[in-house]
């Protein structure tokens, strides 16, 4: 694990605190520290000759925030924007971007013996994106996604 991760292991102790959100029908957790707010504002700008999976940028107070279709980045489905939407914001590098996810849920608190390595296959390609998994209360099985990961340049 890397600096970052490990420092982002101690909430309370030894508890995790994950943002939950859906993506398509796959339930994601993204580390609440990593988690600047949830915004429901769809008001993107389309940015010409940007990648595929960068819906655009959006003025949040004054500061531009590029927009990631999270689905798309990781492989999977691109996300379309709908009345459940929302972008979650995160810091990466002293720089705000929003990651457009389908459903919004929860704040998720465990204690870190729950997080467990990511299965054998989704240790692939898309499996890079993702630093660990953990069962819900309600026996769903969440994927962690590592937000320094996904947001690298390829």
């Amino acid at each position: 694990m890397t600096e970052i991760q490990t420092a982002e292991k101690t909430v309370q102790g030894d508890l995790l605190q994950f943002s939950s959100f859906y993506l398509g029908d796959t339930l994601c957790g993204i580390n609440i520290n990593r988690v600047q707010e949830i915004n429901e504002d769809m008001s993107i700008t389309r940015v010409p000759l940007s990648s595929d999976y960068v819906m655009g940028i959006m003025n949040l107070r004054g500061r531009i925030v590029t927009i990631v279709n999270l689905s798309m980045k990781i492989g999977l489905a691109p996300s379309v924007i709908g009345p459940e939407s929302r972008v979650v914001i995160v810091d990466s590098k002293g720089e705000h971007i929003g990651l457009l996810v389908d459903k919004v849920t929860e704040v998720i608190t465990v204690a870190q013996e729950q997080m467990a390595d990511p299965p054998a296959n989704i240790k692939g390609a898309q499996g890079k994106f993702f630093e660990g998994v953990l069962h819900t209360s309600n026996h769903e099985l969440m994927a962690l996604l590592n937000v320094e990961v996904v947001l690298e340049d390829e």
